[in-house]
């Protein structure tokens, strides 16, 4: 019996010390918990703020005109995309710029296409004046063309 009595008291020691245990892990595990979620929730809200920093960037570069002004030196196509792009409350004088100087370009271009041998080597000086213009669009300033560039401005103000 005494011996009843000794297994019985381990048993409940170990069943005691079981439960001991098993508390410790429960609040191991609600401390785990609660970091965790913190550590949720803050990268929740950095995540939150990366998202609006992204946003307020893209808005930014839609808005300065600088790729109204590279879109507008992209073909007929980009020409008139940049054109719509840059109507409205969204109109900017860089946009409009390089617009002009890029319409400029083109009709030059169109008008000496027409001129046999002579023409066809001034196409190759507008094909510069039209890089060039282009690597102003670029580099965000605003340069004129060369010669004409100052006409293209007057003659086509109303973009």
């Amino acid at each position: 019996m005494a011996e009843d009595k000794n297994l019985s008291d381990d048993l409940e020691d170990m069943i005691g010390s079981a439960k001991e245990g098993a508390k410790k892990a429960a609040h191991k595990a609600s401390d785990f918990a609660e970091d965790a979620k913190e550590k949720a929730s803050d990268f929740a809200d950095e995540a939150k703020e990366a998202a609006k920093d992204f946003a307020n960037d893209a808005k930014q570069v839609l808005s300065d005109g600088k790729n109204v002004a590279i879109i507008a030196h992209i073909t007929i196509i980009g020409w008139v995309i940049a054109l719509v792009m840059n109507n409205g409350e969204k109109k900017s004088e860089y946009g409009s710029f390089y617009i002009r100087q890029v319409l400029g370009l083109g009709l030059c271009l169109l008008l000496l296409g027409f001129i046999p041998v002579v023409g066809w080597l001034l196409s190759l000086v507008i094909l510069v004046l039209w890089v060039m213009s282009l690597l102003g669009a670029l580099s965000g300033e605003k340069k004129l063309t060369p010669i004409l560039g100052s006409y293209f401005q007057d003659w086509f103000k109303s973009l």
